[in-house]
């Protein structure tokens, strides 16, 4: 066996490594299309918001026997939306707003969490189990990621006019309150979608680096949602195929690989800036 086949073919031959690829790949995918309008919406805090506020509903699911999907999204959309609430109301900036939120969120789920007895291990919760992913996971993965993607790109132009001007998709007669409303709830879709594979919180990192080196790449937005998606997927496989020659965690490879790639785009940009300086 040669030495590629070694580390890239031997690894895919347990079944577990199957289904840890394809739950990385697919919610690589969601979360960098999500991911260009959150950085291109500054909204990338709002991400990190939502992945922390899931726990208390989470737990609540648990004690209801509900499934923990359906808490869990019911949770982050009722952060988002408790956010822009007190924003209009009240004098706060909007991120010290999001702070207080999601940590005193946070927060209250880990003390309902140590509270209340559950099967749920919270690691599991906090950084994903990717190769503990089943074939019914996967699916279920799949219903909401499939759909969440389709809709943001039917989409696009509609989230995208709204990000750069507000006022003026506002003139043409764009919905721009549910437009915004809509992106939450796609938001805390795609965090249900990555909740069983990444965890709640590097949920956070492959919501913004795929977004943001797509950003450092190009300025034309399709480009962008391109460069998102294959970033995010090249990540996602080698990362995976890290992790089981490291025997490392899955989730923690893949963020570190993304991170590999935005120092990479970060330089280019440097550079391209630095040639544009001399050249004038």
């Amino acid at each position: 066996m040669s030495l590629i086949e070694a580390w890239l073919v031997a690894p895919l031959a347990h079944e577990f490594m199957q289904r840890g690829l394809l739950a990385a790949m697919l919610v690589g995918v969601v979360c960098a299309v999500l991911s260009c309008f959150l950085i291109l919406k500054g909204w990338s805090l709002m991400g990190d918001a939502v992945s922390h506020a899931v726990l208390p509903g989470i737990v609540l699911a648990q004690i209801m026997g509900l499934p923990l999907a359906a808490g869990a999204f019911v949770a982050g959309l009722s952060c988002s939306l408790a956010i822009g609430y007190l924003k209009e109301n009240s004098r706060v900036k909007e991120d010290t707003v999001m702070g207080i939120v999601f940590s005193g969120l946070f927060a209250l789920g880990l003390v309902m969490f140590v509270k209340v007895e559950s099967d749920q291990h919270l690691l599991h919760i906090l950084f994903g189990n990717m190769l503990g992913v089943s074939w019914s996971d996967l699916a279920e993965t799949a219903v909401i990621a499939v759909p969440t993607i389709a809709i943001m790109l039917a989409l696009r132009r509609d989230f995208l006019l709204v990000a750069f001007d507000a006022a003026h998709a506002r003139a043409i007669g764009l919905p721009v309150r549910w437009l915004n409303v809509g992106l939450l709830m796609l938001l805390a879709l795609t965090i249900v979608a990555a909740l069983k594979a990444v965890g709640i919180i590097l949920v956070v990192a492959m919501l913004i680096a795929p977004g943001a080196i797509g950003f450092l790449t190009t300025r034309r937005f399709d480009v962008m949602l391109v460069v998102a998606v294959a970033v995010a997927t090249v990540s996602s496989v080698i990362g995976t195929i890290l992790s089981y020659h490291l025997d490392g965690a899955t989730g923690p490879c893949i963020v570190v690989v993304q991170a590999g790639f935005f120092l990479a785009a970060l330089g280019l940009n440097l550079r391209r800036a630095a040639r544009r300086a001399t050249a004038a």
